[in-house]
């Protein structure tokens, strides 16, 4: 039976990608870190999200790569604690350099959140949800 899973994604330059991470707070699993990919640790049961560059992944899954900056392949949502939490952390995004595409806002009167994309494209969002608000 399955006792992990994760996320793999290409990008185009791995050490760019570690030190927009590290900006806004993420870390990595440097046991599975090797030169051409890493494991960003998401959430508390750090389920990983492996970078790889470009030339890596192709070689992996044996089909073209998307660009990003022009189609959506998905989004990766991660929650927060508070709205102050998402407004921190939408500064963190753009001071990094990421491309805060939604800005913070509040979302069915129930979810306050804002969406970004990081320096490869690949779209992300953060959510604070008032589950007490959340139509029944």
């Amino acid at each position: 039976m399955t006792k992990e899973y994760w996320i793999n994604l290409p990008i185009k330059d791995l050490k760019r990608s570690k030190k927009f991470f590290t900006e806004i707070g993420f870390s990595f699993k440097t046991e599975r870190e090797t030169e051409t990919m890493t494991a960003l640790v998401v959430g508390k049961a750090s389920m990983p999200i492996m970078f790889f560059e470009e030339k890596m992944f192709e070689n992996v899954v044996q089909n073209p790569i998307s660009d990003a900056s022009k189609v959506t392949e998905l989004m990766i949502s991660f929650d927060a604690e508070s709205k102050k939490e998402v407004d921190e952390m939408a500064e963190k995004v753009k001071n990094a350099g990421g491309n805060v595409f939604s800005e913070p806002q509040t979302i069915q009167g129930w979810m306050y959140g804002f969406a970004f994309s990081d320096l490869d494209g690949h779209r992300w969002n953060m959510l604070f949800m008032d589950m007490e608000k959340m139509p029944k």
